[in-house]
């Protein structure tokens, strides 16, 4: 079976992990420290996208999908009770 990544980018998401984990990985604009390991590989992805290393596309959500989930009617107590007397 066909990997999805690159040794490439294998390694480079290895750096970036690696850099987190001692303090010295930024995040993009804001500069700020990056905590959070999946961020640090998405980052690493990301650099290796750009460095034209074999990655799968970054993953898009459209606006259709995302509206969807969040249009469900919600039901409230208060409409319950009120309807009962």
């Amino acid at each position: 079976m066909a990997t999805k990544y690159s040794k490439a980018t294998q390694e480079k998401v290895h750096e970036e992990m690696h850099e987190m984990k001692e303090g010295k990985l930024k995040s993009g604009r804001s500069g700020k420290k990056v905590t959070d390991p999946k961020q640090a590989i998405a980052i690493g992805l990301s650099e290796a996208r750009k460095e034209g290393k074999k990655a799968p596309p970054k993953k898009v959500t459209t606006k259709k999908t995302a509206t969807k989930k969040s249009a469900a009617p919600k039901k409230t107590a208060t409409k319950r009770a009120a309807s009962k007397k």
